[in-house]
């Protein structure tokens, strides 16, 4: 298994993915959730005349319907999607397998498009896509046995015990997913070393352009989006959609916010308002550790989603319009 490293692209590094020798350009889009990716990635997908392959971990799992957020069915006929609704909760992919997924269809796609849309927020994913990940060892027998103390002992032991072990990475790994917890112990224990000493920071080189932007609003405006899309997802059923998926909640791809708030509410231990008000509140911190996350890439455009001119500027920088 490969986990994701902290990387930024160094300056020359960008010189050479921008290399007039290359002829194929990725535009990859990303930002917090709420912000209007979808939106811009659409329009620049039919003005480009290209496909768009979507970076996000969730839109992949056709049972998440609702809570994922994914493009309606009548924008997913306006320009064809890749990695939307493929596959089944069942059918777990990592951000490894992601990697050699994309890299693969991209490498299809390039041979028909000059230029194709990568949208999401998935920071791993988006890492994985842009830069490549490190390789790092795994161990079955370690991992069954953390999965173990994480149901035995609950996940605050686990994150308590990889604070001790590796302060550094603690700060930074998203410590509500026991996936994530597990790895980095896990990794820990194979090497006998911190897992943020183990990251080379190194990006892989790719065999195309890069334009990478990252879209943002002003705070209150973004949270006020946010705020909203839960308002609007509950209508469009994300309650019905939880409880036929309660059964599973055990499962990675239902630990995302959106679909864990529901579990108390179903048991009886939250009402409604508290559980709205939750899936509201935790959207928007997640909002913020993805502002965090982009903070990383080094080079990347900071843009409106509102402000056309300004990526219409940025794209004939690149040399694309």
């Amino acid at each position: 298994m490969e986990t994701a490293a902290r990387r930024t692209l160094t300056t020359a590094q960008n010189v050479a993915l921008n290399s007039p020798k290359m002829t194929k350009t990725l535009i990859n889009l990303c930002g917090p959730t709420a912000v209007g990716k979808t939106t811009v990635a659409l329009y620049w997908a039919e003005k480009l005349g290209c496909p768009i392959l979507s970076t996000d971990s969730r839109q992949c799992y056709r049972e998440l319907a609702v809570g994922s957020a994914p493009p309606s069915s009548e924008e997913l006929d306006r320009v064809p999607h890749y990695f939307i609704a493929d596959r089944s909760i069942h059918e777990p992919i990592t951000a490894g397998e992601y990697e050699k997924f994309a890299l693969a269809t991209l490498e299809e796609l390039f041979k028909t498009h000059d230029v194709v849309v990568a949208v999401g927020g998935s920071g791993m994913y988006i890492d994985a896509l842009l830069h490549g990940l490190d390789p790092l060892p795994t161990d079955a027998d370690v991992k069954a046995k953390l999965e173990e103390r994480a149901t035995v002992e609950g996940l605050a032991a686990l994150k308590t015990e990889l604070y001790h072990l590796d302060p550094e990475h603690s700060t930074k790994v998203d410590v509500r997913n026991p996936r994530r917890v597990i790895r980095a112990l896990e990794v820990i224990e194979i090497t006998g070393k911190k897992y943020s000493e183990q990251l080379n920071n190194t990006p892989k080189e790719r065999p195309f352009k890069i334009v990478n932007w990252v879209l943002n609003l002003e705070r209150e405006a973004l949270y006020e989006r946010i705020n909203s899309r839960v308002h609007v997802m509950i209508s469009a059923g994300l309650e019905e959609e939880a409880r036929g998926l309660k059964e599973h909640q055990g499962l990675v791809s239902l630990q995302t916010v959106g679909y864990r708030e529901w579990w108390p509410y179903f048991n009886d231990e939250y009402d409604i308002d508290r559980t709205v008000a939750l899936i509201q509140q935790y959207s928007r911190r997640y909002a913020k550790r993805q502002l965090t996350y982009f903070k990383r890439f080094e080079g990347a455009i900071w843009l409106d989603p509102n402000d056309i001119n300004g990526q219409e500027e940025s794209l004939r920088k690149a040399g694309i319009m």
